[in-house]
């Protein structure tokens, strides 16, 4: 397909059904818990928790109060929950006080009381809360060292609920002996509930001894206190036996596979067929963005394994492993740009890759298109697709294009959207 048709407009129609599929203001209601005889108390954290709250409210026939942390800039008007709002991905003061401000909340309940918890991706970053003798600073040198790591999220969530005296059930545990209900937006490949924004609320299934594998497999360097502190008894989190967490629940109210599922459904309204790879991928972006290239390629020259015109949509995760300071841009751009390179000339195939949340990295965007077109039109105007992929400057050469996706803020994070449209 030739710049310039009307790909675009189709793939924001899927991005978009994707994230009405995620909207917190339909799943919530499904999963209302029964009223308490004493306080209904809200606590939360993630880039979506805003909008969360707001759509808890609405549907909440009864007093309720709390207080949930999201990223600046993500907040949503509500009457009865405070927003309090801290940096995102890497942990900043305000977010210290913030997780200080959950524990203090939680404080003195009693079993007539109920804690509805509202989490979804990003909670991990807002929620620092740092363990025994740790610092915060010793909590961002780990972000920092995770984020450029490529470790999988699964991964990365292991390590931090171990240095943090807030996550791994902490919160859930120290509301005791109040019930808590769970209502989770999950961003992580596999929707295990503990590991999204590293299970605040959900008894640890994993222990100090699994972080320490994850930071020796993928050579991440950390502070001498955090090694030490991961080496000691106090890095162990409440399990599932603990006595505390009986009669809670946990509740995954939106997932990646709904979303693509609506995607699925939006493309097929246009008159396009949709196949789901997956709603788990994970790996190096690069590499996942050549995987689905090849798989492209496959469709328009032997329309196999799927037969064209076929969207092609994937969900999960992908990593971007900076060895260097790279340059501006996400792992969906990323991937795109991989994909790019590799479809050179392949009139007929175009793509969208984008994160649910709005936010790709640490930039605007939340991903960008590409087509057969891009990288000659990136030559055309004197940039190298090969040397912004290999300085993970993916955001700069979309952005010369004008091809980035800026949708802002969505309020909801089901992980990431990737479409191939193949005619």
């Amino acid at each position: 397909m030739e710049h310039g048709s009307d790909h675009k407009p189709f793939f924001t129609a899927l991005f978009e059904a994707a994230i009405a599929a995620a909207d917190p203001a339909l799943s919530i209601r499904k999963y209302l818990p029964e009223k308490p005889k004493g306080r209904t108390v809200v606590v939360g954290a993630g880039k979506g928790v805003a909008q969360m709250a707001a759509a808890l409210e609405a549907s909440w026939e009864a007093p309720l109060e709390g207080v949930v942390v999201t990223r600046y800039g993500y907040s949503a008007p509500t009457e009865k929950i405070t927003v309090l709002e801290a940096a995102h991905p890497v942990p900043d003061e305000a977010g210290l006080a913030a997780a200080r401000r959950l524990l203090e909340t939680v404080e003195g309940l009693t079993e007539d009381d109920l804690v509805i918890a509202l989490v979804c991706g990003g909670g991990s970053a807002l929620l620092p809360a740092p363990a025994g003798k740790l610092t915060l600073a010793d909590e961002i040198a780990v972000n920092e060292a995770l984020l450029a790591s490529g470790a999988p999220i699964s991964a990365m969530n292991v390590v931090r609920k171990h240095i943090s005296s807030i996550k791994g059930g902490r919160l859930a545990a120290a509301a005791h002996p109040a019930r808590v209900v769970s209502l989770i937006v999950s961003d992580i490949p596999g929707d295990d509930p503990a590991l999204v924004s590293s299970g605040p609320t959900v008894p640890n299934s994993s222990n100090s001894d699994d972080a320490l594998a994850a930071i020796a497999a993928y050579g991440i360097k950390l502070p001498d206190a955090v090694m030490q502190h991961l080496r000691s008894e106090d890095a162990a989190a409440p399990g599932p036996q603990d006595a505390r967490f009986t009669g809670h629940e946990v509740h995954v109210i939106a997932s990646a596979a709904q979303s693509l599922e609506a995607a699925a459904q939006a493309a097929e309204q246009q008159g396009v067929a949709a196949v789901i790879l997956s709603d788990a991928m994970e790996g190096e972006a690069r590499e996942v963005g050549r995987l689905h290239a090849a798989i492209a390629r496959e469709i328009l020259l032997k329309d196999r394994p799927f037969r064209k015109p076929v969207v092609v949509l994937s969900g999960g995760e992908t990593t971007v492993t900076i060895r260097d300071k790279g340059g501006r841009g996400g792992r969906n751009s990323e991937f795109l740009l991989a994909l790019a390179v590799e479809i050179e000339g392949m009139n007929g195939i175009c793509a969208l890759a984008a994160d649910t949340d709005g936010i790709d990295g640490s930039e605007d965007n939340a991903g960008a298109f590409a087509d057969s077109t891009s990288v000659t039109r990136l030559r055309a105007a004197g940039i190298d697709a090969k040397a912004c992929l290999a300085g993970h400057d993916a955001w700069s050469a979309f952005d010369a294009l004008g091809d980035l996706f800026v949708p802002g803020p969505t309020g909801t994070n089901v992980n990431d959207l990737r479409a191939i449209l193949v005619r």
